[in-house]
Parts: structure tokens; C-alpha cells; sequence
């Protein structure tokens, strides 16, 4: 009888198999997991963008500044945006500072020197700004989108503050807070009901959302949810299929490399569709804008593309650049390859040459910054015919994931502004907001 019990007992060498197998199975995803990143990206780096190589443009008409404050520390601005806080005020830089944890408003004083004002303090990681008159009164409120951690969170740390003017003042009030981290918010009346409403991108983490806030006045608002999605980055909202109301536009980029359209059914209703998506999970979707870029009368999508911070090394990648969804009709974009640049974070478009068509400005986090010829910044000038030409515009300062155009002295040409984001080596070349004036002087 004890010889037959035996003859079923498992032996301790097959007990060992199966206790160093179990181990195996939990130890080496996490592994993995870990030491991955470590390791250095798979692919060569793209090229440098070399200005000789075009030879029809011999100067390159951008003289670089430092607005607002001097570099301290390593700097961490989330965004910039040339704008007016008045119909009739100074335009000014508006600044999303993780640093500083504020808002801020940089105006060029008579003397050539930059003032900030601080609008929002006190606030963990603003992420966007947007400008907006939300409640009707003629004067222009400001609207934020809260991260409430700069680094990777699954909390419920994510806030949209209204910045209401109040005279020469601004009284901060939280619209939103039962969410994760909020990368952008952007107002339009989607109910057709007279008021302004809200489209959010909850980036959070491993979970987030596209949401719409219904306008129930006296700043309450009601969410209503239109994906459950992670990594959602920005929100643009335009009419993308040109019945008249206003429709909303996502980028996805955690579990999922996606582009999303929710049409605007009117009374508050939505259809979502996935216009594109990618295999590629590592593709390091950036943002999303919309603009004209064929100036063929309807709105186009713009995706920047080269986020690779979650790689201990973030090597730029072949496939980092850019990309054009063209608006062909009844919710179909067609995709088209802009330019390769290394680290993409970032995009603007405008006419920067006054030839009437729709360039489009990039900006790198993550070139080869031991090259200290890499660009931090390129312009894809249009000829017209969407065929565009890569000139190189800077080099220095490094890690920038934020651009903007608009004419900062009024000269009627569009300058540039971008900001930079600190958080990884090298940190020799430090800026913290930066613009480039517009000579207009392109020779040929």
C-alpha cells in the first residue's frame, strides 16, 4: 500500500521543475518589462536635416530670443501659445510651466524685455491652456488642463480649472476633478444650445478618456464619456465633415497607436469612428492639430510623432516624423508622410513665408543631442501642392515638445515660439521658452 502511494507522490525533482517553471512564467515578463527599455533602440538614426542640401534657399531668416524668464534648473514647459488675453491687449506668450507649477502670461515690455505674470499658481503639472470667453461676458477666461503629475500616474490627480477675468484679475475655479491626469480641453457649443461646452482628453495612464462636458450653466457642467481609452493627448474640435456643427477629433497612443472622429449628431449625441490606427505601438504619437493644410476647404489632421520617453534611451526611431490625414469627404482621411525627424513631439502650421499656403513647423525632444548640429526645430515649406521642403532652423535649445506661430511684433509676419522640456540628459543646451523673429528676408 505504501509502495503504491509512493508510486503517485510527485518527486522532489519534478516538485522542483514545477516550483523553478512557475517562477519562470512570473519572473521573466517582469524582467523584461524592466531591462528592456534599458537596452538601445533597434534602428539607425535618421539623417541630420542639413539646410545646404535644399541649395535654393541660402539663409534661413529666424533670430533667436529667450522670452520670459531666464533658465533655472532644468525646465519643464508643457505649452506655449501666442495670444491675447484682451480683444485689444499686447499679444503675449501663454505659459504652461511644470516647473514653476503655474500658468503664465510673458508680454514684451517698450524696453525689449519680458514680463511674466502669473495667472494660475499652485497648480501640479498644467499640461495646456486654452483661451475662451465660457461664460458670455466679453472678456476672455482661460481654461487648463491639469496633468496632476508630470510622470506616468494612474491617480485620480486630474483637474480642468477655469480662470475666469474677473477685471484685472483671475478667480481659479475647478470644473472638473473626479478624473486622471488631463492633457487637453477645448470648448465649443455641441448641443447647439447657446452656451460653450468642453471636449477633454484624459491621458491618465493605464486608463483614460475622451469626454464632453455639457454646459448646465453657472459653471456647473455634466460629463458625458465618448471613449475609455488611454493616453488620450489632444482634443481638436472643428467641423471635420462640414454639416455646420462642431465635431471632435482624438489621438490615442498607450494600449493603442489610434485616431478617432466623433461626429456631431446633434442634441448632445455622438457617433465615434476610428479613422486609422497603426501596428506600430512604438510609433510615439505626440498631438494632434487641425488646420486647412490643402486650403481646399475642409479641416485636415496633423500628428506629430516621435514620443519614445518611456525608452531608457530614447533613441530616435526611422519612423518618427510626421503625418497628414487629408479630409477626403464622409469621415475618410487619407494618410501622407510629411517629413522623417527624429524625437517629433510637436507641430504648428501657418503661412511663415506670406506665399499663401500652409507650412508646417516641427520641433524634436528626442534627437541626438551629442550632435550638436541636429536640429531641435524644422520648417516644411509648402510649394503649393502639399510637396514640401525640410529646412533646418535651429539646433539649440534641446528637448523642446511645444510650438506655436503668431506675430509677436507685430510686424505681420508669423514668428515662432516653442518650449522646452528638461527631464533627460544632456543638459547642455537648457531653454526654457524661446522664439524665433521672422525677418521675412527668404532669399532664393
Amino acid at each position: 500500500m505504501l509502495d503504491q502511494q509512493s508510486a503517485n507522490r510527485p518527486s522532489a525533482a519534478s516538485a522542483r521543475l514545477t516550483f523553478l517553471a512557475l517562477v519562470a512564467v512570473v519572473a521573466i515578463p517582469i524582467l523584461v518589462r524592466t531591462l528592456l527599455p534599458m537596452l538601445p533602440a533597434m534602428g539607425q538614426p535618421p539623417p541630420p536635416v542639413d539646410v545646404r542640401a535644399s541649395q535654393n534657399l541660402t539663409q534661413i531668416p529666424f533670430q533667436r530670443l529667450v522670452i520670459g524668464d531666464d533658465v533655472v534648473g532644468h525646465p519643464r514647459i508643457c505649452h506655449v501659445q501666442v495670444t491675447k488675453l484682451e480683444p485689444d491687449g499686447p499679444t503675449g506668450v501663454l505659459i504652461c510651466d511644470a516647473a514653476k507649477n503655474a500658468v503664465l502670461f510673458s508680454t514684451q515690455d517698450d524696453d525689449g524685455t519680458w514680463t511674466e505674470k502669473v495667472l494660475l499658481s499652485d497648480v501640479i503639472a498644467p499640461a495646456h491652456a486654452t483661451v475662451v470667453d465660457i461664460d458670455g461676458d466679453n472678456d476672455l477666461d482661460v481654461l487648463v488642463s491639469v496633468l496632476g503629475n508630470i510622470e506616468p500616474d494612474d491617480g485620480v490627480v486630474g483637474r480642468v480649472v477655469l480662470l475666469e477675468r474677473n477685471g484685472e484679475e483671475y478667480l481659479a475655479r475647478t470644473i472638473l476633478d473626479d478624473v486622471r491626469r488631463v492633457a487637453d480641453v477645448q470648448p465649443a457649443d455641441f448641443d447647439g444650445d447657446g452656451d460653450v461646452d468642453l471636449a477633454v482628453a484624459v491621458f491618465g495612464y493605464n486608463r483614460g478618456q475622451v469626454l464632453w462636458l455639457e454646459n448646465r450653466s453657472n459653471g456647473h457642467f455634466r460629463e458625458h464619456e465618448l471613449l475609455s481609452a488611454p493616453g488620450t493627448i489632444h482634443v481638436p474640435v472643428a467641423d471635420y465633415d462640414g454639416d455646420g456643427d462642431l465635431d471632435i477629433a482624438a489621438i490615442i497612443t498607450q494600449d493603442e497607436e489610434e485616431l478617432w472622429g466623433f461626429e456631431n449628431l446633434g442634441d448632445g449625441k455622438f457617433q465615434k469612428r476610428r479613422l486609422w490606427f497603426t501596428i506600430n505601438f512604438d510609433l510615439g504619437s505626440a498631438g494632434l492639430i487641425a488646420d486647412d493644410l490643402d486650403r481646399d476647404g475642409d479641416v485636415d489632421l496633423i500628428l506629430p510623432a516621435g514620443d519614445n520617453l518611456e525608452d531608457f534611451d530614447p533613441f530616435p526611431q526611422p519612423y518618427h516624423g510626421c503625418l497628414w490625414f487629408e479630409n477626403v469627404g464622409d469621415w475618410n482621411f487619407e494618410s501622407h508622410r510629411l517629413a522623417d525627424f527624429g524625437g517629433t513631439y510637436a507641430a504648428t502650421t501657418g503661412d511663415l513665408d506670406n506665399d499663401n499656403d500652409t507650412d508646417v513647423v516641427l520641433v524634436s525632444m528626442a534627437n541626438v543631442w551629442d550632435d550638436p548640429t541636429r536640429a531641435n526645430m524644422i520648417w516644411l515649406e509648402n510649394d503649393g501642392q502639399q510637396n514640401f521642403t525640410a529646412w533646418q532652423i535651429d539646433s539649440s535649445p534641446t528637448h523642446l515638445v511645444t510650438v506655436a506661430l503668431g506675430d509677436l511684433n507685430s510686424d505681420g509676419k508669423l514668428d515662432i515660439v516653442a518650449g522646452g522640456l528638461h527631464i533627460r540628459g544632456p543638459y547642455d543646451r537648457l531653454g526654457r521658452v524661446t522664439g524665433w523673429i521672422n525677418s521675412g528676408d527668404f532669399k532664393r
